[in-house]
Formats: C-alpha cells, sequence, structure tokens
C-alpha cells in the first residue's frame, strides 16, 4: 500500500498538499490577529484574554463571535453623546406642574390643562419664570 501512496505523492500534489496547509495556517493566524484587534476595537475588557482564547483553533474563534460586544466602543460613546445631547435639550422644555405636559420656554400656560406656569412681563408681554425680580427682555422690574 504504501508504494502506491508513494507513487499518488508526486511532486506536484505535494506542492498543492503544502500550500493548502500554508494556507489553513495563514487562515489561523488571521483569525487570531482580528480577534485580538476587534476585541480591543468593541471594548471587550479584557481584550488580551480574547487574543488568548482565540489561540484554541476554530472553537476559539466560534466562541469570541458568541459573546462579543455587539457594537463598537466608539460607537457606544456616540449614542451616550447623542443621548446627553437629548436630555440637555428635553432640559430646556419644562414640565406642566399639574398634569406633567412638556411645556416650551415661552409658553405661559399648559396647552392641555390651562395651568399658568410662568409670569407674563406687564410691559412687553414675554414670559418669564416665577423667581425672577426684573424683566430681562425690557428690564421692568417684577413685585
Amino acid at each position: 500500500m504504501s508504494k502506491y501512496i508513494q507513487e499518488l505523492m508526486s511532486p506536484q500534489l505535494m506542492m498543492v498538499f503544502y500550500l493548502f496547509i500554508g494556507f489553513v495556517v495563514a487562515l489561523y493566524l488571521l483569525s487570531v490577529i482580528y480577534v485580538f484587534i476587534d476585541a480591543k476595537r468593541r471594548g471587550a475588557e479584557p481584550f488580551w484574554l480574547w487574543g488568548i482564547v482565540s489561540f484554541i483553533p476554530v472553537v476559539g474563534l466560534i466562541a469570541y463571535l458568541a459573546l462579543r460586544p455587539n457594537s463598537y466602543a466608539s460607537e457606544r460613546e456616540e449614542m451616550d453623546l447623542e443621548m446627553a445631547l437629548r436630555e440637555r435639550q428635553l432640559a430646556e422644555y419644562g414640565a406642566c406642574p399639574k398634569c406633567g405636559t412638556t411645556i416650551e420656554k415661552d409658553f405661559v400656560v399648559c396647552p392641555v390643562c390651562n395651568t399658568q406656569v410662568r409670569n407674563v412681563c406687564p410691559s412687553c408681554r414675554k414670559p418669564l419664570d416665577a423667581h425672577w425680580k426684573v424683566c430681562p427682555y425690557c428690564r421692568t422690574h417684577i413685585q
């Protein structure tokens, strides 16, 4: 039987076999590098541990792909900043003390329950906050 195997193993077939083995090894090394870099970009802590886990052939890569964070760290930071911006924009609005409806800064009464939420300047008729002593628009003193 070894005689037949030796006849089958021509130099060309051995070259194809070695190229295939080289391809598999290169693919394995690239998957380890991919896991290490991707874990760092996604903020998977500790990212170096995922690099070590990826050294287990095939199983390490599959485990990483199944358990990795679903978004990149930069995307999460961007979403946090966007959420903070929206919260700040909402803070510019107020809420009706009676019904809780969102009201804009220049509303004098709540459009839903007709509760007065701000005072009005007697001279320029602009809305004023309750704690203001002077109208910032016309300098009229409020009593």
